[in-house]
């Protein structure tokens, strides 16, 4: 008669299916031995005769049945895909019982989701020991977190049952600083910094010195280099030459190196030159060399003038900053099309449109902005720092319909935690407080926007969705600022309000800025959804997970959609591994094409398009990658620069397919009896795919 039902763990009894259990076998194999369906179908075929016969008449649990998997393979030899069969399993079981212990179904943790907190994230004590669960850690957060309502005479408990719930939900997550040292005696909270480096062996050092604080507690800092005098030009103390700006990166680079971020992530910084220093050129091809300033992201500021000069075919003027003194003249194409060729050949240098970020500068008679955080979306004052948080728009999604309740009431109470963190924080140096407390900025943003898009049946690249961006940034930002204006009327204003664009607007605000879009890397992962407003990497794909072995993972949402529209097969998962992309596989229905695209499916100019729909609403900047495929051209990275400007984004980067040597996503690089594989490194999410620029969430 044979097995026709199954019970599962729920006790639940249902209709048995064995290409269950030969789809699951054949993802092991293509994970562990790279191997096709054959095996896999002819083990799951023995599997189901010996439950079958284990079973005899009652109804066989699927705990049997995985068990039965172990032993088949054991006995035909498979002793790798076994063990690694279940160890997945156990893992799967940990996931299985954090949901009963939180009580709810959320977070849907994955299994690498799990190894990334193991790794990074929960608490250890002096042997190395992992001291709290996931649910403890957010707890941890919630608490401390929640405790600065005390100051305002607020309600802690009541915060912390907040905060607690949209982060074990996962419709919220803070900036990495926040869940590693939130509670804890470090208690440095923030992502993003920015340092002033001026024009003397004293400032550049004490600047690395400070860096060398705030990397350690795991944030990225970003440097303006524009005031250092010119390579070659007279040091009056010492009657030498000057070594310039390029020169002194390389010792911000080397002690970040040293440094490892406190063994939490690696270092990340953004270093920014002027358009007009007369070291520009060889600050633009600093980063040609393969694994040369590595730590660093680097952008030329160019200024309105500039872009001026470039359009009518101009030459303009390069300046000494020491003395103000014309030094010589460069054609401005010659300039553009450098930044342009060097960006094709490395992903290095980007761009930002420095006039613009000052044209939203929220607190003009404070200072001129001229730097930004690693990934450029947070433009910030010397010594100023902001931290971070990201709304999972994944999670606003209800029967194919936003839930605008839902997020309205997210991004309320993420505006409070944001705030609150600030009053937690404790800052590495003096100068950062009295600067951060002072505008007290935060970084509201979004991730899981490509996740809400498919939920929606709408295809990244389309007009509908660059609607929907626009109006999704316009109620966050909207929503957000309403909350700040709340907190500026309970707890007073940030103490520059009287300094800033908003005072003839509003009679309070709490935060000088509210929103950022930031490059959500581990936090998406985390939260189980698409990194910031970044379209999906590859619907299906290898992970190289953080204990060196592999998972073989696919897109959930393709999958159910797969399953529901009956086209799911292991097989059909194999095929689209091996470029990422469904788009030329037969047997995926083409209206699932269309909504399922990856990053280089699209066309360049959706990429910067979407990057303005955000950008219109948002306070700060907007972190997004435009990725080119490897046969791009230097005229393709021009015209993205050029529609970027036209378009009033603050900056842009792009990345073109394996431009640089140690990129964490590689199409085809895992291969086996012919056959080639997309693999992504743990912690990659999406965006731009190298270490340095997926830093900061």
């Amino acid at each position: 008669m044979g097995i026709t039902k199954i019970r599962k763990r729920d006790g639940r009894i249902v209709d048995f299916d064995s290409s269950r259990i030969k789809d699951a076998i054949h993802r092991a194999f293509i994970a562990v031995e790279l191997d096709n369906g054959k095996r896999a179908e002819a083990i799951s075929e023995k599997v189901v005769q010996l439950l079958e016969k284990k079973s005899e008449k009652r109804i066989p649990s699927v705990e049997e049945a995985q068990d039965v998997v172990v032993e088949v393979l054991k006995k035909r030899g498979y002793e790798k895909v076994a063990r690694e069969y279940q160890v997945y399993r156990k893992k799967k079981g940990e996931i299985r019982r954090l949901r009963e212990k939180l009580g709810i179904e959320e977070p849907k943790l994955t299994v690498n989701a799990l190894e990334v907190l193991r790794k990074r994230y929960l608490l250890r004590d002096e042997e190395g020991r992992i001291m709290e669960t996931p649910a403890q850690m957010f707890m941890r957060v919630a608490k401390a977190i929640a405790k600065g309502d005390e100051k305002y005479r607020g309600n802690p408990k009541e915060s912390e049952r907040k905060f607690y719930g949209i982060m074990t939900r996962a419709e919220f997550l803070p900036n990495s600083p926040t869940l590693f040292n939130a509670g804890t005696e470090l208690g440095q909270l923030s992502a993003c910094f920015v340092l002033p480096v001026e024009d003397s062996l004293e400032s550049i050092f004490t600047t690395v010195k400070n860096m060398a604080f705030i990397e350690k507690s795991g944030g990225g800092v970003g440097f303006d280099f524009s005031k250092l005098r010119p390579k070659g030009d007279m040091v009056k103390s010492t009657k030498g030459v000057a070594s310039g700006p390029a020169s002194f990166m390389h010792v911000f680079d080397a002690a970040t190196e040293v440094i490892k971020a406190g063994g939490k992530r690696r270092g990340a910084m953004m270093g920014v030159l002027t358009a007009n220093h007369p070291d520009i050129i060889e600050f633009i091809t600093s980063k040609q060399k393969p694994r040369v300033l590595s730590n660093f992201n680097i952008s030329v500021a160019v200024t309105d003038d500039f872009m001026k000069s470039l359009e009518e075919n101009r030459e303009y003027w390069l300046i000494n900053p020491r003395n103000e003194e014309r030094v010589r003249k460069l054609k401005a194409e010659d300039v553009w099309s450098l930044i342009s060729k060097s960006a094709w050949k490395s992903g290095d240098p980007g761009v930002i449109f420095i006039d613009e970020v000052n044209r939203h500068n929220p607190t003009p008679e404070i200072g001129r902005i001229e730097a930004t955080n690693p990934c450029g979306e947070e433009p910030l004052l010397p010594y100023e720092s902001c931290n971070l948080g990201s709304t999972n728009l994944s999670r606003m999604v209800e029967n194919r319909k936003v839930n605008w309740i839902k997020l309205r009431q997210t991004v309320r109470n993420a505006v409070q935690f944001l705030d609150n963190v600030i009053d937690a924080n404790q800052f590495p140096l003096k100068e950062i407080e009295e600067m951060t407390k002072a505008n007290r900025k935060i970084g509201l943003g979004v991730m899981g926007f490509a996740d809400m898009l498919i939920k929606l049946g709408i295809p990244y690249n389309s007009e509908e969705a660059l609607k929907l961006a626009e109006k999704i940034m316009k109620f966050v930002t909207e929503e957000a600022r309403n909350k700040s204006v709340e907190l500026g009327e309970e707890r007073g204003s940030f103490p520059n309000f009287d300094k800033s664009v908003w005072k003839d607007k509003y009679d309070s605000m709490r935060n000088a800025t509210i929103t950022t879009i930031a490059p959500t890397g581990s936090i998406s992962i985390i939260a189980g959804c698409s990194s910031g407003i970044e379209p999906l990497f590859a619907v299906s794909f290898m992970r190289n997970v953080l204990n060196g072995t592999r998972l073989f993972e696919t897109n959930p949402l393709f999958e159910i959609t797969a399953k529901k529209r009956g086209f799911y097969s292991a097989e059909l998962l194999e095929k689209i591994a091996r470029t990422g992309s469904v788009q030329g596989i037969e047997g995926v229905p083409e209206d699932v094409k269309r909504v399922f695209v990856t990053a280089l499916d699209i066309q360049p100019e959706w990429h910067v398009r979407m990057q303005a729909a955000f950008q219109t609403y948002t306070d700060s900047a907007v972190s997004k990658t435009v990725n080119l495929p490897k046969e791009a051209t230097v005229k393709d990275v021009k015209e993205v620069f050029w529609l970027a400007y036209r378009l009033k984004c603050k900056g842009i980067t792009v990345y073109r397919y394996g431009s640089k040597p140690e990129q964490v996503l590689n199409i085809g690089e895992i291969k086996t009896d012919k056959k080639r594989f997309v693999a992504a490194e743990s912690e990659y999410a999406g965006g731009c795919p190298t270490k340095t620029c997926s830093f900061p969430d």
